[in-house]
């Protein structure tokens, strides 16, 4: 039997990481399984045990040592100032892994047009902290007030300006703001605390972990490519190729022919396929991948 001091205590997301980090974990080979109401997902690996947690707190849980590691966003490492190892960027081409902007944003019939025009106003904003900084940095002293929603209706009556986040622009269109400046662009990260870090044990099974989640990520904008090809038009071929690695080539019955594999990123396929066919390629078939190790 496992002991509690033996398991890995991992933060797994919650709100709108959490549906894509459970495909992750799907396609790195573990079954997560979040039920209902419980803040404790079940996984089917017995050394591992995880905890939903919302992405804001996250980083403070695993500095204190709550958590031996978890996934929350560089945005709320930052804003928390956590003391946390960062060890993998898990940006994916999957919702809400990819890249998300902060934007500082005013009415577009404001005279705000640069953070130095915030000077002595009002900006509301999750981010406090983070905002906070960039005024800093600035040079500009202003009154950032933490706001607890739809902080996109705010100005101009609630506050000037705003900080919030922005994935395709179209909540800000539609009340009518422009952005004066990109605050942060944040992706999903891995993190550990320090002294679990120096488990190794614990170091272990987190880079074991790790390695397993990358190589989801890796695979997801990727397939195999096999072909039969004439060996007269082997180099031909080979040309074609942009290859992950160099094109695994195998002799077949027929002396003439050789089998070609290799890996290409899917969107690729749709040129690529007929230029090989016209190049002599046959039997072409296109696979899904689910992992890639390097």
């Amino acid at each position: 039997m496992i002991e509690a001091n033996d398991r890995l205590r991992l933060g797994i997301p919650k709100g709108s990481l959490q549906e894509t980090t459970k495909k992750l974990f799907r396609l790195a080979g573990y079954d997560l399984r979040i039920a209902g109401r419980s803040y404790y997902p079940d996984i089917d690996d017995a050394e591992i045990q995880c905890i939903l947690i919302r992405p804001q707190e996250m980083a403070r849980y695993v500095e204190q040592g709550i958590l031996d590691g978890a996934i929350t966003g560089l945005d709320w490492i930052l804003e928390t100032g956590a003391d946390v190892k960062e060890l993998a960027n898990l940006h994916a081409p999957w919702p809400n892994y990819g890249v998300v902007r902060w934007v500082m944003a005013a009415k577009e019939e404001s005279a705000f047009n640069d953070v130095k025009d915030l000077d002595g106003k009002r900006i509301a904003t999750e981010a406090v902290g983070m905002t906070t900084r960039f005024l800093s940095d600035h040079g500009v002293r202003a009154d950032v007030e933490f706001s607890w929603g739809a902080t996109e209706v705010k100005p101009p009556i609630l506050a000037d300006a705003i900080v919030d986040v922005s994935e395709t622009g179209s909540s800000l269109r539609a009340n009518n703001l422009k952005i004066l400046h990109v605050v942060l662009e944040s992706t999903p990260r891995f993190i550990a605390n320090h002294d679990a870090l120096n488990d190794d044990w614990k170091r272990s099974k987190i880079e074991r972990l790790l390695m397993m989640l990358n190589g989801a990520i890796a695979a997801a904008t990727r397939v195999t490519l096999s072909m039969n090809v004439p060996r007269k038009s082997l180099q031909g071929v080979v040309k074609l190729l942009p290859a992950l690695s160099t094109p695994t080539v195998s002799t077949l019955a027929d002396e003439n022919w050789v089998d070609v594999t290799t890996v290409v990123e899917e969107k690729q396929v749709r040129e690529l396929v007929p230029a090989l066919h016209l190049a002599g390629a046959r039997g072409i078939i296109e696979l899904p991948i689910n992992k890639i190790i390097e």
